[in-house]
């Protein structure tokens, strides 16, 4: 079994690499299918959010799953390839940890990615890409997760992007109750969001999306109205704040646009966030004036902010993590010898079925029960001592004397 982990994140890319290489829900499973089947790849899931995609596979050449991932998106492998990272055996284990964990996250101790690498492994479940080394990885992954958060603080304090992005707002507006807020999308990200701006109170809140019944679900908590994401240009020009985060391939907000949209304004400033991988509102906005756009990465600034409260945590929990991979990797080379003791039982079963099978002819025949057992038991005795004895005779040297010593240590020989 080889495990490797492939991957590029906020640590190793920008944003506009990242997004050329992220994965939609709606095709994950066909991904996963299609990497498997037509690679030296026996395993894979896939891990694909705002700040990472990551390929987890049992895989004997991670090169070709590197080429796979360059070919799917039609990106040109010398362009990711200065960001991608290649994690063998024990790294990777460790990462599946950190990661599971939040600390390789943008907000360090969050627990989204918790839920969307559990999303990402029952999407390999449905695709039929996980077996018994993945199974096992994750299994242990969200346990060390668990482990990590009740014996450490590492949430402790944790500044989420939907929080970030409410201190944002509150620097361009004096309050944000008198704003309008408009969210596009209806996934998790944006009800996180959504949740953290309608605890300010704002003026009114719009939701937008594709399928207008889940806007309608999600405004009626939050207590606005819902629109389909055909309504957006009519009402665009009376939102102050919008944040989005789609699954679009293709942005749906675009500089002409909000060009436009800005002329309606007077002027007035509008504060943009992007949160979505890959973007949906076109990067050339944020160079209109009046418009303040931030995106997944600018909000790291913020975030940061409150990291030195959970570096102790962070710590201790690298600790933990240490520990576990160790006797994860002590699974894994336990697993490396199963054929071996397959072939070692297959191989004595096949001498005993021999034998038994003789024996019980001479009982046919007539034989004296306690000679046919001795002769068995004999037979038995010789053949499963062959190959150690022809070995040890037939060894010289060091070699001989390393045998020797082995065949002592198996057998529980202890010379006179």
């Amino acid at each position: 079994m080889q495990l490797f982990t492939l991957g590029i994140n906020h640590q190793t890319a920008p944003l506009s690499v990242r997004e050329q290489v992220a994965f939609h829900a709606e095709t994950l499973e066909q991904a996963l299918q299609d990497l498997v089947g037509h690679r030296s790849v026996k395993e894979a899931a896939i891990l694909s959010t705002c700040n990472r995609t990551e390929i987890y596979c049992n895989t004997e050449n991670p090169k070709q799953t590197v080429e796979w991932l360059a070919d799917y998106h039609h990106v040109q492998k010398q362009v990711i390839e200065p960001h991608l990272y290649t994690l063998p055996q024990n790294e990777a284990v460790k990462h599946a940890f950190r990661v599971a964990s939040g600390l390789d996250s943008m907000v360090l101790g969050e627990t989204q990615i918790l839920g969307q690498m559990k999303q990402a492994v029952t999407t390999a479940e449905h695709a039929g890409t996980l077996g018994t080394l993945l199974h096992k990885l994750f299994q242990r992954t969200f346990s060390v997760a668990k482990e990590v958060r009740t014996q450490t603080e590492i949430g402790a304090n944790s500044v989420s992007m939907a929080a970030a992005s409410v201190r944002l707002a509150e620097r361009i507006f004096s309050s944000i109750s008198e704003q309008n807020v408009l969210f596009i999308g209806a996934g998790e990200m944006i009800e996180l969001c959504a949740n953290h701006f309608a605890a300010q109170h704002p003026k009114h809140i719009t939701v937008a999306n594709r399928t207008v019944e889940r806007a309608q679900a999600l405004a009626l908590r939050l207590g606005g109205s819902a629109i389909s994401l055909n309504e957006l240009p009519d009402y665009l020009a009376a939102q102050d704040i919008i944040i989005t985060s789609t699954a679009s391939p293709l942005p749906i907000l675009g500089k002409g646009l909000i060009e436009r949209v800005i002329k309606q304004r007077k002027h007035r400033p509008m504060f943009m966030v992007d949160l979505a991988v890959p973007r949906d509102i076109e990067a050339e906005v944020g160079e209109l004036d009046d418009v303040f756009l931030y995106t997944v990465d600018d909000l790291a600034q913020v975030i940061e902010a409150g990291i030195g409260n959970r570096q102790l945590a962070a710590e201790e929990a690298e600790a933990i993590i240490e520990i576990q991979v160790g006797d994860f990797m002590h699974w894994m080379d336990t697993r490396s010898i199963v054929p071996t003791i397959r072939g070692l039982r297959d191989h004595a079963e096949r001498l005993r079925r021999h034998e038994l099978a003789r024996a019980e002819r001479l009982l046919v025949k007539g034989g004296d029960p306690r000679e046919v057992i001795d002769q068995m038991s004999r037979a038995l005795s010789n053949k499963f001592l062959h190959h150690p004895s022809h070995a040890l005779s037939h060894a010289t040297g060091e070699d001989r004397a390393q045998l020797e010593a082995l065949l002592r240590r198996l057998y529980n020989i202890h010379p006179e």
